[in-house]
């Protein structure tokens, strides 16, 4: 089963990407939450189940694998219906700064 997430409006590739456009390192959820709906993990991987075993994986070899981690957490928590919880938001914030690492070493992939 394919599930599709809705896109942005300000979908990014990789290419697209400046340190300016990531969320900082205090960075709210609600900021957070629509950086990571700028990649469409679905997509990107084809599917649902795809997408799922690089997140729950914790993958952060890529830019895409830490995109997909990110884009997967902003999925989970909307479907729980209320914000991650302390210990995950250390996690989220740690994906987001290693994507800023990687665009900062001119990553793209």
């Amino acid at each position: 089963m394919t599930r599709k997430a809705k896109r942005s409006p300000n979908d990014a590739t990789h290419e697209r990407l400046t340190l300016e456009n990531v969320p900082g390192p205090s960075a709210e959820w609600s900021t957070i939450e629509k950086f990571a709906l700028t990649f469409n993990g679905y997509e990107v991987h084809g599917s649902f189940d795809a997408c799922a075993e690089i997140a729950n994986a914790q993958r952060s070899a890529s830019l895409t694998d830490l995109r997909t981690c990110l884009f997967y957490e902003q999925r989970r928590w909307r479907h729980f219906g209320y914000d991650p919880d302390a210990s995950t938001m250390e996690y989220i914030h740690g994906i987001v700064e290693k994507i800023r690492l990687k665009i900062a070493a001119g990553e793209s992939e």
